[in-house]
């Protein structure tokens, strides 16, 4: 199975910008997701990309402030987390599965098959 690894600076202020990159052992033909967990609280959907990156799809609470991008050759998607509120301090992980679509986003968590281990990211105020 592949394994997918996230990594970013953990700490910051808000307003800062963060950018979170989840990199695959291997090449990997499958969508990409970014989901968060805060304390106490359910992991939520973030982000995700399709297959083919082209295609995008960002929960309400991050649009117009996060991105995504998918670099194949270093099989590593990004999400770049700009304008940094406090409540976006979560534990962040990246997922994949696969889509026979090249166009599909994928925004269920259970309809991820592989995850990463988390990475902290907390903002403060």
């Amino acid at each position: 199975q592949v394994q997918l690894e996230e990594s970013g600076v953990g700490l910051v202020q808000a307003g800062d910008s963060l950018r979170l990159s989840c990199a695959a052992s291997s090449r990997t033909h499958y969508a990409v997701g970014w989901f968060r967990q805060a304390t106490g609280k359910e992991r939520e959907f973030v982000a995700g990309i399709s297959k083919s990156g082209r295609f995008t799809k960002f929960d309400d609470s991050v649009k117009g402030r996060f991105s995504l991008s998918r670099d194949t050759w270093r099989n590593t998607v990004y999400l770049q987390m700009n304008s940094l509120k406090p409540e976006d301090t979560a534990v962040y992980y990246c997922a994949t599965t696969w889509t026979q679509s090249q166009m599909t986003v994928v925004d269920g968590l259970n309809e991820y098959t592989n995850w990463g281990q988390g990475t902290q990211v907390t903002v403060s105020s």
